[in-house]
């Protein structure tokens, strides 16, 4: 695992974006694993602005997000069809039809799973982005997830709904499930890169990246990929 400290969230994001651009730069029909939260908001922030200064082109460029609320249809303001499209899809002219998320709204939840796991299957990530849960996990996959894992519904433990309780009006509105990506898909992506922000996420970084491997620590599974990059500020570092 190569570990990059920055100084501030500022710079973390202005290297993250370096490592994003050039991904897609080398290859426009590269496929972007994406994440949301507001650990990447600043990258997407980077991606718009040089999108808007340089006019890098995203025409053929195709997305897979790693979750979706269980119960948001894709127009509601938390949900992280939505979010994807305010933050980052419009700006830089990427069309529906080029993105990939799970339906929220599936009737049958098993169904949802297999198509997604299928579709994964066909449209291999040449970089997958992650935020770093404060109890270690990564996507949806609380602790005690299988790393063989694919595409599920997880119901959120209640420290993520703690952290996700700031986004929406009261924690009742927080909903208690949700779709995710699986540990084996995001292990297949040929680069990943991984965002820590701020002294809350110490002690996850220090066990993701320093401790044993291990599936109490979701995201410890990193340390076995072969290109993986964790960008984390002075804060999230300091106990590395």
């Amino acid at each position: 695992m190569k570990i990059i400290i920055t100084k501030d969230y500022e710079e973390l994001s202005a290297k993250a974006a370096e490592v994003m651009l050039q991904v897609v730069k080398q290859d426009p029909q590269a496929v972007l694993g994406l994440a949301t939260g507001t650990t990447p908001l600043g990258l997407y922030a980077k991606m718009l602005a040089d999108h808007k200064e340089n006019g890098t082109d995203y025409s053929r460029i195709r997305t897979a997000n790693l979750d979706e609320y269980k119960g948001l249809p894709k127009d509601h303001e938390q949900s992280y069809a939505y979010f994807m499209k305010k933050n980052l899809f419009d700006g830089l002219g990427i069309r529906p039809e080029q993105t990939n998320i799970e339906n929220g709204m599936a009737k049958d939840a098993q169904e949802e799973c297999a198509r997604y796991d299928a579709l994964l299957e066909r449209l291999p990530r040449d970089i997958q982005l992650l935020g770093l849960g404060s109890n270690g996990h990564i996507a949806f996959n609380e602790p005690g997830t299988p790393f063989g894992s694919g595409t599920h519904v997880v119901t959120l433990a209640e420290s993520t709904v703690k952290d996700n309780a700031r986004l929406f009006k009261d924690i009742a509105e927080v909903p208690r499930q949700a779709f995710t990506m699986g540990i084996r898909q995001i292990m297949q992506a040929k680069k990943i890169l991984i965002l820590a922000s701020g002294a809350n996420k110490a002690d996850a970084v220090y066990k993701m990246a320093k401790g044993e491997v291990t599936e109490q620590v979701p995201a410890s599974v990193l340390q076995l990929h072969p290109d993986c990059t964790l960008i984390a500020d002075e804060a999230a570092a300091c106990r590395l």
